[in-house]
């Protein structure tokens, strides 16, 4: 989801400086001093299947309102900016997403993946559009970031087709419903909720996350301070987590009627959204951030490629192998031990 020069802003020289000098004051801040507990872990969240999971968990009462403080925010973007200025220690974003923010000097960790599409990210077309290959000459949306970079890239593959066949039309996440329907577009790379919503409308699926399986991936990601502050904070929101992916497992139903309204969905539509997912467990967990090397490093040097091929980096960014063992991208410590 693209964040682009605002986030390019808001890590500038003296931002980035700023960042690195402000994390002991941040995590002291964070302790609240004089013994007191530490405030709540700021979550930032905005809408997304995966991340229903957070809201989920606070509702069963599976993380202690004293530990999680989720934030609703609109936008990738606006978790991005928050996590910035330091309004959050927390958010869900996308892989792609937390590479942005570390090649702008923000060196988020990741500590659990939340999910893995399988589908529910798509390229969908106007009813029209019969296939792939009658895309050559028609306008296609799709947000400025890694994830739609990679999702045009492998369904034009697959067509035959090059980026010069097609018009790109880059369109925020919030207009892809609209511009479909509307004829501003014959086809748009999108995902849930939208998705289940075009395809409702009766939108063309022409290609999904589920023929590129494990690039589209949803994580938990903080601020690195954080995890010296409020570890026992951090450890409880994943296991919450995991324990909503268990609670879903176990109550679809009840738990779908709970996120329909969020994500403006029918309850039978979130349970059908939600097949398009993988839920990783606490042992795949593991295996995405203890690998050797973790599944996740595979997965991000995969997605920098084709982030800097689709010149979504800043030309001068460090590039994961060379940012340093200090900064590690996969943050194992706060998986449950059991």
């Amino acid at each position: 989801m693209h964040f682009g020069s605002r986030l390019r802003d808001l890590l500038s020289p003296a931002r980035r400086r700023w960042l690195q000098g402000g994390a002991v004051l941040a995590g002291a801040a964070l302790t609240g001093g004089c013994g007191a507990p530490p405030p709540p872990l700021r979550i930032g969240a905005h809408v997304w299947l995966g991340y229903e999971l957070l809201y989920l968990a606070r509702a069963r009462g599976l993380v202690p309102a004293s530990q999680l403080r989720l934030v609703e925010l609109p936008t990738a973007t606006a978790s991005l900016r928050a996590l910035a200025a330091g309004t959050v220690e927390g958010a869900g974003l996308t892989l792609d997403e937390v590479l942005s923010a570390r090649a702008r000097g923000l060196m988020l960790r990741v500590v659990a993946v939340i999910d893995v599409s399988h589908g529910a990210d798509a390229l969908l077309a106007a009813p029209d559009v019969a296939s792939l290959a009658a895309l050559r000459g028609r306008r296609i949306g799709v947000e400025q970031s890694a994830t739609g970079a990679l999702m045009l890239d492998a369904a034009l593959q697959q067509a035959g087709l090059r980026p010069a066949d097609v018009r790109q039309v880059p369109l925020a996440f919030d207009e892809h419903a609209e511009a479909l329907r509307r004829g501003r577009v014959d086809a748009v790379v999108t995902f849930d909720p939208v998705r289940a919503q075009l395809v409702a409308d009766g939108a063309r699926v022409l290609f999904t996350s589920a023929q590129v399986p494990g690039l589209v991936v949803d994580v938990l990601a903080v601020r690195p301070e954080v995890t010296a502050a409020q570890a026992d904070h951090l450890r409880a929101v994943v296991a919450g987590l995991l324990q909503a992916r268990q609670a879903w497992l176990q109550d679809s139903r009840g738990s779908a009627a709970e996120m329909a309204p969020r994500l403006r969905l029918p309850p039978a539509a979130v349970e059908a959204a939600f097949g398009q997912l993988q839920l990783p467990d606490l042992a795949a967990n593991r295996a995405w951030l203890t690998g050797q090397p973790p599944q996740l490093l595979v997965t991000a040097r995969r997605l920098e490629a084709v982030m800097q091929r689709a010149a979504l980096l800043p030309p001068a960014a460090a590039s994961l192998d060379d940012q340093g063992a200090e900064s590690p991208l996969a943050d194992p410590r706060y998986l449950p031990q059991a």
